[in-house]
């Protein structure tokens, strides 16, 4: 008897690749060149997807409607823009992404990434060297944590949790969000230019897609004013980059620090040039201990649906009603 299909938008890592080739017929997207012509022979057999953003492959209305029959799309990560929402829910599709078991890890790397701009670590390390520290004594004083206010721009699971560590380090906050949470002691904001005036330092951990494209602008920036730093571990989208480099380069803002970007990987040269921004290559959940644990939760939603369980951790766009 022949497996079931499954129709991977791109590479996966080797502990998804071996589960799903061993339980299904597997079409990958990034080994095929004609896609007309796998859509036209197996479209209609293809229930599930495997995909995520790192497939650098959106899942497209159009390729949505060419699998009539589709039920699941297991998605590698906590964000799911690049696949087409309103197309999946208007055919009934079940999307799952990969949520809780990467929030202690970008929660990390995000506070890591905010102490490392504060203090320019990477400026210091260069520092050491090039043998200045020998030759020329100390490295130059720079910010601190200590005087610091940190506006949280979205404050769901990751955020919570970025804010434990900062009440760790005794760092006063406040956020900014849709609405105020009743269980949330902070200050709350609905205006992102009044937050960013009020602090001094910014952190963005909130989904991308068109309700938050370009978010951080021009008056953010402005009103954050020359001490402010911008942390962006959300999307590159929810920062108008033109305006951010703008920012950097007159000083309108003291620095920055990024592990997303709009065109990733190809970012945009610019920055590379500036001597106040921290960058890194979008490492925020990258650890082996928590990507395999994401990676076990495509897996899984896949073989629920195979199995006509629930599906683990279905998106709220798409709640899971019955197959």
């Amino acid at each position: 008897m022949s497996k079931p299909i499954v129709l991977s938008t791109g590479w996966m890592m080797p502990l998804v690749t071996r589960q799903i080739e061993e339980a299904f017929e597997v079409h990958w997207l990034n080994k095929i060149s004609d896609w007309d012509r796998l859509f036209a022979e197996v479209g209609p057999r293809i229930e599930r997807v495997c995909t995520g953003a790192l497939t650098n492959v959106a899942t497209t209305a159009d390729m949505i409607k060419r699998m009539p029959n589709l039920k699941i799309i297991s998605n590698y990560g906590v964000g799911y823009d690049s696949i087409d929402v309103p197309a999946a829910k208007a055919q009934g599709v079940v999307i799952t992404h990969t949520p809780e078991v990467l929030n202690e890890e970008v929660a990390d790397m995000a506070v890591g990434l905010l102490i490392a701009t504060v203090r320019e670590f990477n400026h210091a390390e260069a520092y050491l060297r090039s043998g200045d520290w020998a030759k020329n004594g100390e490295f130059r004083y720079t910010a601190s944590l200590r005087d610091r206010h940190v506006g949280m721009i979205g404050f769901g699971r990751i955020g919570k949790a970025i804010g434990k560590r900062l009440e760790g380090f005794g760092v006063p906050l406040s956020y900014f969000g849709r609405k105020k949470q009743a269980d949330v002691p902070y200050p709350f904001y609905d205006d992102l230019v009044a937050m960013a005036r009020d602090a001094d330092t910014l952190i963005a951990i909130l989904p991308g897609g068109p309700a938050t494209q370009g978010l951080i602008n021009k008056p953010v920036l402005e009103a954050l004013g020359p001490r402010g730093i911008v942390i962006n571990v959300a999307r590159g989208s929810v920062v108008n980059e033109a305006d951010l480099i703008a920012a950097l380069k007159s000083r309108t803002i003291l620095g920055a620090g990024l592990d997303v970007y709009v065109n990733e990987p190809k970012i945009d040269p610019a920055f590379l040039k500036l001597d106040n921004v921290t960058l890194l290559p979008h490492v925020g959940s990258g650890s082996q201990f928590t990507r395999d644990k994401m990676g076990q939760l495509v897996v899984d939603n896949l073989l629920a649906y195979k199995e006509r369980r629930a599906p683990l951790t279905p998106t709220p766009d798409t709640p899971f009603k019955g197959w």
